[in-house]
């Protein structure tokens, strides 16, 4: 493809101060925007430019999701690998979310029984992926009859609980943690066992003075931490320690969130679960958006669906990837175009939120000159408009196309 060209589209919905443009087109040069406007202007400005026309299409930025397992736990979990094949598996799975649209990731990196690999193992093999990766570095409690800990400092290897709170091991995951991701697990998680291999799931496993220990280890290094936190009494401890980014919070109430807005604290919301308790309703989620929260939708994946929910069209417990965010995003993000939200700002819980908590918000997110040209040709707006990956024609990362589906 020729290093400079133009995309038109019939809607551009750029999730930026600009909004949408009908019958827009995007300069592109060298892999990021140069210009965005109405097709009449771009045209002849840019005259010389190769034309690339999807007049019948509407262009939105690719997505982000900012709460995966794609790369540790999904491997194994998905595949019969052995550690010699666990990569191969990996680069499997960041295919199927590419195809999906979304070109950035956060991948949490916890520590695992079967997997005796670091952060720079992952980060080495997904280096030539057309995708950006920002990896969270973190300690897990898992809710078996005997909690099992492990970090991602460690490694396979468990490890006590009086070890979460060392600070030569906390100050070691703070340091490769590359945002705040489910930095500590505040409860003991189900990960994606059934209910009855972890009956201590959402126990809590830090004190207040814990909490507040760790956080300030991180603040003083100058970075965020994240917590998988769910239920009152541990949000409440999150919110007491200073978290700067709940993930889950699942079972947040009316006050916490009022707490949570006055202290700029982030939501990740995962409306398809991950927590011991029902996840994030579209309802719950409308709540925070309203409560200026920035809230970002992840998949968690890869992740059993909670079944009992109202929201999620899902019949069995079978694990779903990061192929379904649109479709867990899409309840919560059509009860805000009821209620009165721009496509453009309920577009951002899945593209220049996420991207904004992960730091990129100067790469990618939204369509504006300056950025990456990253961005999707699908049918409608992903979410609002789409739920099904097979109405997404085609993804660019950087300005390459990565994706094309020839029928879409």
């Amino acid at each position: 493809m020729d290093l400079k060209y133009i995309v038109k589209s019939k809607r551009l919905v750029t999730v930026s101060k600009t909004g949408t443009i009908h019958d827009g087109a995007m300069s592109i040069e060298n892999g990021r925007i140069t210009a965005i406007g109405p097709w009449e202007t771009i045209k002849h400005e840019y005259h010389d430019f190769l034309v690339i026309d999807y007049s019948n299409h509407v262009i939105t930025p690719s997505l982000v999701d900012c709460h995966t397992h794609l790369l540790e736990f999904a491997p194994t979990s998905l595949y019969p690998v052995t550690p010699e094949t666990h990569f191969h598996a990996g680069k499997a799975i960041l295919l199927t979310a590419l195809s999906a649209g979304i070109t950035a990731l956060g991948e949490q990196v916890c520590g695992h029984p079967l997997c005796d690999f670091s952060v720079e193992d992952y980060r080495r093999i997904s280096a030539d992926f057309p995708m950006d990766i920002c990896f969270a570095t973190t300690s897990i409690s898992i809710g078996f009859e005997k909690l099992a800990h492990f970090t991602s400092f460690t490694k396979s290897q468990s490890v006590r609980k009086e070890d979460l709170v060392d600070s030569l091991i906390v100050r070691s995951i703070a340091m490769e943690s590359d945002y705040p991701g489910e930095n500590i697990f505040i409860n003991a998680t189900p990960a994606n066992f059934t209910i009855d291999e972890v009956p201590r799931a959402g126990e809590i496993i830090y004190s207040l003075e814990e909490l507040k220990q760790i956080t300030e280890i991180y603040h003083a290094m100058g970075k965020q931490i994240g917590a998988h936190v769910a239920g009152e009494e541990g949000i409440k401890l999150a919110l007491e320690a200073q978290i700067d980014v709940l993930h889950h919070a699942h079972g947040i109430t009316a006050e916490l969130m009022n707490i949570a807005a006055e202290q700029g604290v982030k939501v990740v919301a995962t409306p398809m679960g991950g927590t011991h308790l029902p996840p994030n309703s579209p309802e719950e989620i409308l709540r925070l958006v309203e409560k200026g929260i920035p809230v970002s939708i992840a998949t968690d994946a890869y992740l059993p669906p909670y079944m009992d929910t109202s929201w999620l069209p899902f019949t069995d417990q079978s694990l779903r990837g990061p192929d379904v965010l649109m479709l867990i995003a899409s309840p919560s993000m059509v009860l805000m175009k009821q209620n009165g939200f721009d496509e453009n700002e309920i577009l951002a819980l899945i593209t220049a939120n996420p991207a904004e908590l992960m730091g990129k918000e100067q790469q990618y997110g939204r369509l504006q000159p300056g950025t990456d040209a990253s961005f999707i040709v699908s049918n409608g707006v992903p979410g609002l408009e789409i739920t099904d990956v097979k109405d997404i024609k085609c993804v660019y990362y950087k300005g390459v196309k990565v994706i094309e589906r020839a029928n879409s």
